[in-house]
């Protein structure tokens, strides 16, 4: 019979492949996104589209947590706040990963710091509509034409001041020497009624919202912002061919807090990139006239990185700072 001593055994344990417990249990419980914004809006809809996408992958229930106010800031913190252990995962916009830390003096959470990167999602284009409040603007130069006679007469709504679509609708009125007035709401879904019912004139948003505002003729998309035309928003024209340099939208990705075990992002990465090819989550992105994008945690800091840059140029620009 063969004799093992301590050190023999030793050895042979260190040969074997490490194992992390952690990680061959994980996960073993459900899951939650949290979503900064109220439901119905576009980041709810596809927060809960990946949630459904990621809970046969993962194996266990994937839940969406909406924590809406101040421009999403109020989830980013309870999301930053969380257990780095892989149970919560934040999905994070251009607005609350970008353009927050110039325009919130008193921001709670660090978007670099706080969160290690997990991977794209997409982005997502926007159209410029107007509301049946102003019937005889049939297009784009309307539009400005009717901003120009009255100067701070016509309204724009936003998710909140700031967002991206606050700042994409400055940037197209500057960009033509206009004048709107400008009236935030906490979410798109109630600035989308607002346009509905004619309170708002105009709004730039989703391109997805854009398509259901526009189906019974009343609301119009006068022009998308985005690189081409959009099938889902046909005959509306990118506002780059009315002198507007403005192809920027609205990107979405997942996080998790920082500090969660390297490992453990690398799973969930690896499951993100597998959800994003369910059919249910490709048919949810092409709704709103995107196309998934998946990336490394390495691309996606690289992003961030570039975005805080560039609309913290358009915050110094505008003027638009919250309290």
């Amino acid at each position: 019979m063969p004799l093992f001593t301590r050190r023999s055994l030793l050895g042979a344990a260190a040969s074997l492949p490490l194992a992390t417990p952690a990680l061959a249990a994980y996960p073993d419980r459900p899951l939650r996104i949290i979503s900064g914004f109220a439901p119905g809006g576009l980041n709810d809809i596809v927060s809960r589209a990946m949630a459904q996408a990621l809970t046969p992958v993962l194996g266990q229930p994937v839940v969406v947590e909406n924590r809406a106010g101040a421009g999403g800031g109020v989830g980013a913190t309870a999301a930053a706040r969380s257990a780095p252990d892989g149970y919560t995962l934040w999905m994070g916009i251009v607005d609350t990963q970008a353009i927050n830390p110039s325009s919130y003096r008193n921001l709670q959470y660090d978007p670099e710091r706080d969160f290690a990167p997990i991977s794209l999602v997409a982005h997502f284009p926007f159209g410029v509509v107007v509301g049946p409040s102003q019937p005889q603007i049939r297009d784009f130069e309307a539009m400005i034409a009717a901003a120009r006679a009255a100067p701070g007469k016509l309204t724009f709504a936003s998710w909140g001041v700031a967002s991206t679509s606050h700042l994409a609708m400055e940037r197209i009125l500057r960009g033509r020497g206009v004048e709107m007035l400008h009236v935030p709401f906490t979410s798109q879904a109630p600035a989308m009624q607002a346009i509905m019912s004619g309170q708002i004139d105009c709004m730039a948003m989703p391109a997805g919202g854009a398509e259901t505002l526009t189906r019974d003729g009343r609301t119009r998309c006068v022009a998308v912002i985005a690189q081409r035309p959009l099938d889902i928003l046909p005959g509306a024209p990118p506002v780059a061919s009315f002198g507007v340099d403005l192809t920027s939208g609205l990107w979405k990705a997942i996080y998790a807090p920082a500090k969660t075990p390297p490992a453990v992002l690398e799973r969930i990465n690896a499951a993100v990139r597998e959800a994003m090819k369910a059919p249910s989550f490709i048919e949810v992105v092409r709704q709103q006239g995107a196309v998934p994008e998946p990336s490394t945690p390495e691309e996606l800091a690289a992003l961030g990185r570039r975005e805080r840059q560039a609309w913290g140029a358009v915050v110094q620009a505008t003027g638009a700072m919250v309290n």
